[in-house]
């Protein structure tokens, strides 16, 4: 027996939506009346239940579908959900309520039309069609529009609205003729699992009260009531039940076959329903809901007037006839939020066979299809086809996921903000400050300005004024919370939010040349840091790895992650080691072993992929985290050895100490491993360090430097730097949907000996079919900011997007990642080189430059500390600090 989806449940005994009948000018001038929130407690839910375990809110959902997003992944899920609903009917001989009506998203400043520029950019290249609107084009196509305040409109033509009992009932009917079987009314009671490995769990069976299921995989699908299922198996999911509501207004003339409409400045929705409107939106003091019944699966709340109001006065404003026309119906029902306004996927790596399927923050009918079809192959492949790490329940570690503060903060701080803009660098408000490292308060005196990553809270960038921590979350005010009169750090992020060049660059160009001219400090202590040891520690390596990990202990390899379908999990370094005195970064242990230093935003993820692993191959290992135990400072640029000479020792020479190597060494009297390594391509070192002896090791560093011109430098840096050189950033130029083939990696691949790999043999068959799509190096010295999700062409047609882009401030021009495809035949180097390239930018074409290498220091002379006359860049450093406006 298996359950598919909510359709069971939603096909029987809906309730009718609550009747009111009153103008909507009564509804604002009840705006500031309060409604007493209720609270109870939390209590066990039955669930129907088998292999996937439903439940949920789909049954009032407002059923819109939009089909252009800041993202080309969730492009392609809304895809595949458009391609069902076109094509239900014909299958299955039902009628799912698919209507084709447009979406038209509303601008209401030049800003935010030139994030709609970036989505019709976008759209040209994936093949979805729009139209960028004036005000008066965008009163012709919708008449009972105020267009007075408008700036501009995005019209997407494919949107539309789907009902969710036609929907679900042409499903389950389908899915039923062809085997599949629903079973309503069957509670779960509890899940059995047994133990494996590292303490983690397999999913055994279900236990309902008609019996027990034998299964090694659950599905839990259910919604705002998910924590009551994942709780049998002793996990937290990090969501929030929130009321999400709707008004359906009576009968508009002139309404009929209008677009769909987002205007995502009043932060509201107006959705076609027939000869009226669903209006709903997104307000900054949703009401959480504490306890939610488990019986209340068909249930609603009273509209609460005072939190809905400021819905209906945009509306009003934007449409002005809803001001005399009644409500027909409300609808408030539950709905489940995340920290991120993304759903929740994928197999949870504490409970093997427990996968997720919640969290559509009310996004739940556009995304269904897409995510459900990635949810099947993640189930029968292992992983899904593409890149859904942003979805993945990895992308939460276990620590942040069970803290109900910080989840409870996020996920407001995303449902305020879902409407919000969406700039390529901006940073969260609420649960800040949740995981420091060592050096956090001595770098916030310093000026670090913090960025946030899933609870680390990681350095920025350096202002030259005075310190600017993030402060508690004041929750943009709501519940009676007031709004910090002084806030230093969210000024400083308002200077970020802008697709063109921010008003921080300066500080980011002073701190790129510095580290190119003199040296840089980079504090990476928030990485992952995993020791893999224990008798079959060598063959675990070398599965798991890439590259090639028989070499004598002192070597660092540069590799990559596969899964069986040859995507990249991740890209890391893998350090050789003997056993050491003890301690957190020179530990002791038998045999060989292998410490592993891992991109600390996705550390946890790579750390599940090699549990994953080696369970699945059966290997005798032992795994260990240190990351909370360890920090991680790395000195890059050219005087980066005449510093670091100073506090040590050891000799630093290359032929005492090469590149790719690593060592335990004293630095300033504290015994640290030394991996001489670069990810911003310049002579340098990582230091890994027991955290006490951060601060003293850091300090030294900083006086030894200071006479030759030593700064702190950040992540915002960073980025600029290893793009210039052309090392990539994992989930940007890699993802899971990319291989080694396609993204320039093959040389991190043993492919010349005779040793298996975890996706070795599809990466083989790969190669030889010849890869359709390659990643390329553009560069563009017109006067543009490059941020990512430009459009590429190749004699004049699109051939692909880019994934990332950042200013090259030694380079002194604009470098973008991009994949681009050839439809008709394998890539080559040939083709690659014959064509004539452009970038298109919100609208504007610019020519670009295809390099096959990095046009940064393409020899890679100076990450052997070979640097010639360092007189210019020393001149352009002086020129920068002179004329800076530093903030």
């Amino acid at each position: 027996m298996a359950g598919l989806s909510p359709s069971s449940r939603i096909c029987r005994g809906i309730k009718p939506f609550r009747r009111q009948s009153f103008p909507l000018n009564e509804l604002v001038r009840r705006y500031s009346s309060k409604i007493e929130k209720e609270e109870t407690k939390m209590i066990s839910l039955p669930a129907t239940a088998d292999v996937v375990i439903i439940g949920g809110t789909t049954w009032h959902t407002a059923g819109l579908v939009w089909r252009l997003r800041p993202s080309d992944v969730e492009i392609q899920l809304l895809g595949h959900t458009h391609k069902i609903l076109s094509s239900l009917e014909a299958e299955t001989g039902l009628d799912p309520g698919w209507i084709n009506n447009g979406g038209l998203f509303i601008a209401n400043n030049k800003e935010r039309l030139e994030e709609y520029k970036r989505l019709h950019t976008l759209g040209k290249v994936l093949n979805i069609p729009s139209y960028l609107l004036d005000p008066a084009e965008t009163k012709k196509l919708y008449p009972l529009m105020n267009v007075q305040d408008v700036y501009g409109t995005l019209y997407s033509p494919l949107d539309g609205t789907i009902d969710p009992h036609g929907l679900c009932t042409a499903l389950s009917r389908h899915a039923t003729k062809l085997g599949a079987k629903i079973v309503e009314k069957c509670p779960v009671t509890n899940i059995l699992t047994k133990e494996t490995d590292f303490g983690n769990k397999q999913v055994h069976a279900v236990v309902t009260d008609n019996g027990i299921v034998q299964t090694s995989c659950i599905i839990n699908c259910t919604g705002a009531w998910a924590n009551y299922i994942s709780n049998m198996v002793g996990v937290h999911t990090p969501l929030v039940a929130m009321k999400h509501a709707y008004v359906v207004t009576e009968k508009i003339p002139g309404i009929e076959k209008m677009p769909n409409v987002r205007d995502h400045d009043q932060s509201i929705y107006l959705k076609l329903q027939g000869d009226a409107l669903q209006v709903g939106g997104y307000e900054v003091d949703p009401v959480f809901i504490n306890q939610i019944e488990k019986d209340f699966a068909f249930g609603l709340y009273e509209l609460d007037y005072d939190v809905f109001g400021v819905h209906i006065q945009g509306a009003v404003n934007r449409l002005p006839c809803l001001e005399k026309s009644g409500i027909k119906s409300t609808v408030c029902g539950p709905e489940s939020f995340t920290p991120d306004h993304k759903p929740i996927m994928g197999e949870d790596p504490r409970v093997r066979g427990f996968f997720h399927g919640v969290g559509f923050n009310s996004a739940g009918m556009m995304l269904g299809g897409g995510c459900g079809d990635q949810l099947a192959k993640w189930v029968v492949h292992g992983r899904p086809e593409l890149d859904m790490y942003g979805y993945d329940i990895r992308r939460f570690c276990p620590e942040v996921s069970k803290d109900n503060v910080w989840v409870n903060e996020r996920s407001h701080e995303a449902y305020a903000k879902n409407y919000s803009m969406v700039f390529p660098h901006d940073e969260p408000l609420a649960g800040r400050n949740m995981k420091k490292d060592p050096l956090y308060q001595v770098l916030l005196e310093a000026g670090c300005v913090y960025q946030e990553r899933f609870g680390w809270e990681r350095p920025g960038w350096f202002t030259h004024h005075q310190p600017s921590p993030p402060l508690q979350y004041d929750w943009y005010g709501a519940y009676d919370h007031k709004i910090h009169e002084t806030d230093i750090y969210k000024d400083h992020l308002q200077l970020d939010y802008t697709f063109d060049h921010p008003g921080i660059q300066d500080n980011i160009r002073h701190e790129c040349l510095a580290t190119r001219t003199t040296a840089g400090v980079f504090n990476m202590s928030y990485f992952g840091k995993f020791y893999l040891t224990g008798p079959d520690a060598q063959a675990a390596a070398n599965w798991i790895f890439t590259g090639n990990m028989d070499c004598p202990p002192g070597r660092t390899v540069y590799t990559c992650m596969l899964n069986k379908m040859a995507g990249i999990e991740a890209d890391l370094t893998v350090s050789v080691l003997e056993s050491g005195e003890g301690g957190s970064v020179d530990p002791k242990f038998t045999g060989t072993g292998f410490y592993i230093a891992a991109a600390g935003g996705a550390a946890y993820q790579n750390l599940s992929h090699i549990q994953k692993t080696v369970q699945d191959a059966g290997f005798d290992v032992n795994i260990t985290d240190k990351s909370r135990e360890m920090g991680m400072l790395s000195i890059q640029g050219p005087r980066s050895r005449d510093i670091l000479s100073r506090l040590t020792s050891e000799p630093l020479d290359n032929l005492s100490f090469p590149f790719s190597t690593h060592k335990m060494i004293t630095v300033a009297g504290h015994r640290v491993r030394a991996m001489r390594v670069s990810f911003v391509g310049e002579l340098g070192w990582e230091l890994h360090i027991p955290s006490s002896s951060c601060i003293p090791v850091y300090q030294a560093i900083m006086e030894a430097g200071q006479p030759a011109g030593i700064v702190n430098a950040g992540y915002r840096a960073l980025d600029s730097l290893s793009i210039e050189k052309g090392y990539p950033h994992w989930h940007q130029e890699l993802r899971l949907d990319d291989n080694p083939a396609e993204a320039g990696l093959l040389f991190t691949c043993k492919l010349k000996t005779n040793q298996q790999f975890l996706g070795r043999d599809k990466l083989q068959e790969i190669i030889t079919a010849g890869p359709r799509k390659k990643k390329v190096c553009l560069s563009v010295k017109d006067s543009v900011c490059l941020v990512g999700l430009e459009g590429v062409l190749r004699n004049g047609e699109y051939v692909g997007h880019v994934r990332r882009a950042d200013h090259a401030f030694y380079l002194e021009q604009e470098i973008a990642y991009a994949y681009i495809e050839n439809k008709n035949e394998k890539i080559t180097a040939a083709w690659l080189q014959d064509g004539e390239y452009q970038i298109e930018s919100r609208g504007a074409v610019y020519p670009a430059t295809l390099h096959i290498k990095s046009p940064f220091d393409p020899k890679n002379s100076r990450i052997q500390g070979e640097y010639g006359n360092l007189s210019e860049s020393l001149d352009k450093l002086k020129k920068v600090e002179l004329l800076s406006n530093f903030k």
